[in-house]
Protein backbone atom coordinates (compact mmCIF):
# COMPACT_ATOMS: atom_id res chain seq x y z
CA UNK A 1 0.00 0.00 0.00
CA UNK A 2 1.57 3.32 -0.99
CA UNK A 3 1.99 5.77 1.74
CA UNK A 4 -0.68 8.19 0.75
CA UNK A 5 -2.99 5.50 0.65
CA UNK A 6 -2.16 4.32 4.12
CA UNK A 7 -2.68 7.78 5.42
CA UNK A 8 -5.83 8.38 4.00
CA UNK A 9 -7.26 5.28 4.90
CA UNK A 10 -5.74 6.01 9.21
CA UNK A 11 -7.22 9.52 8.32
CA UNK A 12 -10.75 8.19 7.63
CA UNK A 13 -10.81 5.17 10.49
CA UNK A 14 -9.60 8.49 12.53
CA UNK A 15 -12.88 10.81 11.41
CA UNK A 16 -15.53 7.67 12.14
CA UNK A 17 -14.27 6.81 15.21
CA UNK A 18 -14.44 10.95 16.16
CA UNK A 19 -18.01 11.20 14.37
CA UNK A 20 -19.35 8.41 16.53
CA UNK A 21 -17.64 9.94 19.77
CA UNK A 22 -19.41 13.00 19.21
CA UNK A 23 -22.29 12.09 18.94
CA UNK A 24 -22.97 9.88 21.57
CA UNK A 25 -21.61 12.61 23.34
CA UNK A 26 -24.49 14.62 22.07
CA UNK A 27 -26.75 12.15 22.91
CA UNK A 28 -25.63 11.75 26.80
CA UNK A 29 -25.75 15.52 27.26
CA UNK A 30 -29.49 15.69 27.39
CA UNK A 31 -31.80 13.03 29.60
CA UNK A 32 -35.22 12.74 29.46
CA UNK A 33 -36.48 11.95 33.48
CA UNK A 34 -39.62 11.10 35.02
CA UNK A 35 -40.02 12.74 38.41
CA UNK A 36 -42.47 9.91 39.82
CA UNK A 37 -43.51 8.56 43.13
CA UNK A 38 -42.67 4.31 43.61
CA UNK A 39 -46.55 2.85 44.71
CA UNK A 40 -46.64 0.61 47.21
CA UNK A 41 -47.05 -3.30 47.15
CA UNK A 42 -51.20 -2.71 46.97
CA UNK A 43 -50.57 -0.96 43.39
CA UNK A 44 -48.06 -3.03 42.49
CA UNK A 45 -49.65 -6.21 42.85
CA UNK A 46 -52.99 -4.62 41.42
CA UNK A 47 -50.94 -3.14 38.02
CA UNK A 48 -49.06 -6.67 37.94
CA UNK A 49 -52.06 -8.71 37.71
CA UNK A 50 -53.36 -5.97 34.67
CA UNK A 51 -50.14 -6.21 33.01
CA UNK A 52 -50.55 -10.04 32.42
CA UNK A 53 -54.06 -9.30 31.16
CA UNK A 54 -52.63 -6.90 28.65
CA UNK A 55 -49.70 -8.91 27.55
CA UNK A 56 -52.13 -12.21 27.14
CA UNK A 57 -54.09 -9.76 24.65
CA UNK A 58 -51.28 -8.10 22.64
CA UNK A 59 -47.65 -9.70 22.85
CA UNK A 60 -46.15 -7.94 19.56
CA UNK A 61 -43.63 -4.78 19.31
CA UNK A 62 -43.88 -2.81 22.11
CA UNK A 63 -45.50 -5.11 24.60
CA UNK A 64 -43.48 -5.29 28.12
CA UNK A 65 -43.93 -7.07 31.42
CA UNK A 66 -43.77 -4.96 34.58
CA UNK A 67 -40.05 -5.08 35.74
CA UNK A 68 -36.98 -3.49 36.87
CA UNK A 69 -36.79 -1.73 33.06
CA UNK A 70 -40.33 -0.86 33.37
CA UNK A 71 -41.12 -0.06 36.68
CA UNK A 72 -44.61 1.05 37.78
CA UNK A 73 -44.84 4.40 39.33
CA UNK A 74 -47.07 7.30 38.68
CA UNK A 75 -45.46 10.28 36.83
CA UNK A 76 -45.13 13.36 38.50
CA UNK A 77 -43.29 15.58 36.37
CA UNK A 78 -41.74 14.37 33.10
CA UNK A 79 -38.99 16.80 31.57
CA UNK A 80 -35.57 17.15 29.65
CA UNK A 81 -32.71 18.37 31.49
CA UNK A 82 -29.37 18.80 30.84
CA UNK A 83 -27.08 15.80 32.06
CA UNK A 84 -24.22 17.57 33.57
CA UNK A 85 -27.19 19.22 35.70
CA UNK A 86 -28.64 15.85 37.16
CA UNK A 87 -26.87 16.10 40.61
CA UNK A 88 -28.35 19.47 41.19
CA UNK A 89 -31.80 18.39 40.16
CA UNK A 90 -31.57 15.81 42.42
CA UNK A 91 -30.95 17.80 45.51
CA UNK A 92 -33.68 20.00 44.50
CA UNK A 93 -36.20 17.30 44.63
CA UNK A 94 -34.65 15.98 47.69
CA UNK A 95 -34.91 19.33 49.00
CA UNK A 96 -39.24 19.34 48.00
CA UNK A 97 -39.64 15.33 48.91
CA UNK A 98 -38.02 16.42 52.77
CA UNK A 99 -40.51 19.59 53.30
CA UNK A 100 -43.99 17.55 51.39
CA UNK A 101 -42.93 14.18 52.37
CA UNK A 102 -45.53 12.33 49.67
CA UNK A 103 -44.99 9.13 50.95
CA UNK A 104 -47.72 9.81 53.79
CA UNK A 105 -50.34 11.00 51.60
CA UNK A 106 -53.09 8.72 50.78
CA UNK A 107 -54.05 8.29 47.33
CA UNK A 108 -57.32 6.91 45.49
CA UNK A 109 -57.55 5.24 42.24
CA UNK A 110 -60.63 6.21 40.43
CA UNK A 111 -60.26 3.98 36.72
CA UNK A 112 -59.06 3.22 34.13
CA UNK A 113 -58.14 4.74 30.86
CA UNK A 114 -55.50 4.52 27.65
CA UNK A 115 -53.79 6.73 25.24
CA UNK A 116 -54.39 5.24 21.59
CA UNK A 117 -51.53 3.91 19.72
CA UNK A 118 -52.21 2.79 16.11
CA UNK A 119 -54.79 -0.33 16.67
CA UNK A 120 -53.57 -0.12 20.15
CA UNK A 121 -53.99 1.45 23.58
CA UNK A 122 -51.37 2.48 26.23
CA UNK A 123 -53.47 1.70 29.26
CA UNK A 124 -52.95 3.03 32.99
CA UNK A 125 -55.08 2.56 36.30
CA UNK A 126 -55.92 6.15 37.17
CA UNK A 127 -55.85 8.19 40.57
CA UNK A 128 -57.60 10.72 42.00
CA UNK A 129 -55.44 13.69 42.51
CA UNK A 130 -55.48 15.10 46.40
CA UNK A 131 -54.58 18.62 47.70
CA UNK A 132 -51.54 17.03 48.90
CA UNK A 133 -50.05 15.43 45.90
CA UNK A 134 -51.15 18.23 43.41
CA UNK A 135 -49.18 20.57 45.76
CA UNK A 136 -46.25 18.13 45.97
CA UNK A 137 -46.26 18.38 41.71
CA UNK A 138 -46.54 22.33 42.00
CA UNK A 139 -43.46 22.48 44.02
CA UNK A 140 -41.31 19.74 41.88
CA UNK A 141 -42.32 21.94 39.01
CA UNK A 142 -41.31 25.41 40.46
CA UNK A 143 -37.61 23.14 41.86
CA UNK A 144 -37.19 21.99 38.05
CA UNK A 145 -38.15 24.72 36.28
CA UNK A 146 -34.47 26.69 36.39
CA UNK A 147 -33.16 23.28 34.78
CA UNK A 148 -35.81 22.09 32.15
CA UNK A 149 -34.81 22.40 28.20
CA UNK A 150 -36.33 21.42 25.04
CA UNK A 151 -34.78 17.94 24.38
CA UNK A 152 -35.16 14.80 21.70
CA UNK A 153 -35.85 11.10 21.55
CA UNK A 154 -32.02 11.49 21.87
CA UNK A 155 -32.46 11.42 25.45
CA UNK A 156 -34.47 8.87 26.16
CA UNK A 157 -33.32 5.02 26.82
CA UNK A 158 -32.85 3.57 23.51
CA UNK A 159 -34.54 0.37 22.14
CA UNK A 160 -32.22 -2.50 22.38
CA UNK A 161 -33.69 -4.23 19.26
CA UNK A 162 -32.55 -0.37 17.64
CA UNK A 163 -36.29 -0.11 17.06
CA UNK A 164 -37.13 4.18 17.06
CA UNK A 165 -38.62 5.60 20.12
CA UNK A 166 -42.24 5.48 19.56
CA UNK A 167 -43.75 8.70 17.87
CA UNK A 168 -44.77 11.64 19.70
CA UNK A 169 -42.41 10.69 22.71
CA UNK A 170 -40.79 13.95 23.18
CA UNK A 171 -43.66 16.27 22.33
CA UNK A 172 -45.42 14.75 25.38
CA UNK A 173 -42.06 15.49 27.62
CA UNK A 174 -41.69 18.81 26.05
CA UNK A 175 -45.23 19.81 26.27
CA UNK A 176 -45.80 18.16 29.82
CA UNK A 177 -45.92 21.08 32.42
CA UNK A 178 -48.46 22.64 30.13
CA UNK A 179 -50.79 19.78 28.97
CA UNK A 180 -50.47 17.16 32.01
CA UNK A 181 -49.93 19.42 35.61
CA UNK A 182 -52.13 21.47 37.61
CA UNK A 183 -55.77 21.05 36.87
CA UNK A 184 -54.58 18.83 33.76
CA UNK A 185 -53.16 16.40 36.01
CA UNK A 186 -54.05 12.49 36.03
CA UNK A 187 -51.83 10.57 37.76
CA UNK A 188 -51.59 6.98 36.78
CA UNK A 189 -49.94 3.78 36.72
CA UNK A 190 -49.48 2.13 33.16
CA UNK A 191 -50.12 -1.33 32.86
CA UNK A 192 -49.30 -1.94 29.15
CA UNK A 193 -50.01 -2.21 25.32
CA UNK A 194 -53.75 -3.97 24.41
CA UNK A 195 -55.89 -4.16 21.50
CA UNK A 196 -58.48 -0.94 21.15
CA UNK A 197 -61.51 -3.34 21.37
CA UNK A 198 -60.10 -5.31 24.58
CA UNK A 199 -59.54 -2.24 26.33
CA UNK A 200 -63.15 -0.90 25.84
CA UNK A 201 -63.82 -4.13 27.11
CA UNK A 202 -62.32 -4.53 30.21
CA UNK A 203 -63.34 -0.33 31.27
CA UNK A 204 -66.85 -0.72 30.82
CA UNK A 205 -67.10 -3.40 33.65
CA UNK A 206 -67.51 -2.28 36.95
CA UNK A 207 -64.38 -1.10 38.87
CA UNK A 208 -63.26 -1.23 42.60
CA UNK A 209 -61.77 1.59 43.86
CA UNK A 210 -58.62 1.18 46.33
CA UNK A 211 -56.17 3.12 48.13
CA UNK A 212 -52.51 3.05 48.48
CA UNK A 213 -49.71 5.04 49.05
CA UNK A 214 -46.31 5.57 47.53
CA UNK A 215 -42.97 4.36 49.62
CA UNK A 216 -40.54 6.66 47.38
CA UNK A 217 -39.48 9.28 44.97
CA UNK A 218 -37.38 8.75 42.90
CA UNK A 219 -35.69 9.81 39.33
CA UNK A 220 -35.30 7.68 36.52
CA UNK A 221 -34.67 8.29 32.61
CA UNK A 222 -37.57 7.47 30.22
CA UNK A 223 -37.63 5.14 27.89
CA UNK A 224 -40.32 3.67 25.36
CA UNK A 225 -43.89 4.27 25.99
CA UNK A 226 -43.23 6.56 28.71
CA UNK A 227 -41.41 3.78 31.08
CA UNK A 228 -39.13 4.01 33.96
CA UNK A 229 -36.30 2.06 32.29
CA UNK A 230 -33.23 3.54 34.53
CA UNK A 231 -32.69 4.43 38.08
CA UNK A 232 -30.81 7.56 38.83
CA UNK A 233 -32.02 8.94 42.28
CA UNK A 234 -34.39 7.45 45.06
CA UNK A 235 -35.24 9.16 48.37
CA UNK A 236 -35.08 5.72 50.13
CA UNK A 237 -31.58 6.11 51.57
Amino acid sequence: MKLSSFIKTIGSVVLILFSSFTYVSAQSSITAIDVLLDPDKTMLDSAKVYNEMMKKNYSGPGSYSLDELHTPHITVLQCFVKTADLEEVYAAVAKVVKSEKPTKDKITTSGFYYFPYKSLGLAGITATPSPKLLSFQARIIEALKPFIIVGTDAAFVQNADGTPIAAGSSDYVNGFIQDHAGAKYNPHVTIGLAHEDFLKELFAKPYHKFTFKSSAVSIYQLGDFGTARKKLWTSVE
